[in-house]
């Protein structure tokens, strides 16, 4: 449940309430991370200290600025404490992937009382902690220009603005294996962070195919010229097919994210047309 926005958020009054720039968001991010600490989220893998015991490993072993070496291929990653402000938006970005994978709800354990040294804990609800840091991560990746943590652990990149329609209502069940799961993988690809040109191309590309396998059955719902347009432009802009006549110094940030949008918002008509065709028939 999102959080509740006060009124000069609101109100679009307050300069932090709708795009956070970097330094303000890794001081809010350094703030979750101490709560969720604090709470014995990261017990299970990265252990906790004790007056009597000193430092008690967790799963992952007692040196984790090597596993997160292993594991994100970067160093000065930790302790997190003392690095996140040196971060920058890339290495902050494979931090909260990082944790999403290694946090976990405490659920059973014992409160050491000597010198107040805390709460140790033995049983864990991994999904349940991934859910928790989902939804309060996405609270301020949102607020900063529209990121978004996914259930895979993975940021996505944002949407433009006036698409949220496209992927908020998913497309009719029609085809798993040939259509819905297809668009699915080129969303997904498209909109992950870092994603290369060439990735996104690819993702245009299944679009197109996806397309191309409702050909037959779309041309009972569009004009033959429509039909004819859709594949012109995968073609004319080397998408497709590869030949000397295609148009291939564009701006592929641009008109990359322009075809897939054109080519997402033709698949989700094309399908609801023949979703309701068939049932009129």
């Amino acid at each position: 449940m999102p959080e509740r926005r006060y009124y000069s958020t609101r109100t679009g009054k307050n300069p932090n309430g709708k795009t956070l720039n970097l330094g303000t968001l890794l001081k809010l991010f350094i703030g979750l991370y101490k709560d969720y600490d604090r709470k014995g989220y990261f017990q299970e893998y990265f252990g906790y200290e004790c007056v009597d015991q000193g430092v008690v490993p967790g799963s992952i072993s007692v040196d984790i600025d090597t596993y997160i070496l292993r594991k994100v291929r970067k160093e000065n990653l930790w302790p997190i404490q003392a690095k996140y402000n040196n971060y920058s938006e890339d290495d902050l970005f494979d931090i909260i992937e990082f944790l999403y994978d290694h946090i976990s709800l405490p659920q059973k354990g014992y409160f050491h009382e000597w010198n107040n040294c805390g709460w140790h804990y033995n049983e864990f609800d991994k999904q349940l902690g991934q859910q928790e840091w989902l939804t309060a991560i996405n609270d301020l990746l949102i607020d900063y220009s529209g990121y978004e943590l996914t259930e895979q652990g993975e940021i996505l990149t944002p949407l433009i603005v006036g698409t949220n329609k496209l992927f908020e209502e998913s497309l009719p069940d029609y085809d798993k294996k040939n259509v819905n799961d297809r668009v699915l993988l080129a969303t997904h690809n498209f909109r992950l962070y870092g994603s290369s040109p060439e990735e996104k191309k690819n993702s245009v590309k299944i679009l197109v195919e996806v397309l191309e396998y409702l050909r037959q059955e779309a041309k009972t719902v569009i004009t033959e010229k429509d039909e004819d347009d859709l594949f012109n432009l995968a073609n004319n802009f080397g998408i497709r097919h590869h030949n000397a006549k295609q148009k291939t110094h564009y701006d592929q940030e641009i008109w990359l994210e322009w075809m897939f949008y054109y080519y997402l918002a033709t698949i989700n008509a094309t399908v609801r047309l023949l979703k309701q065709r068939k049932m009129i028939i």
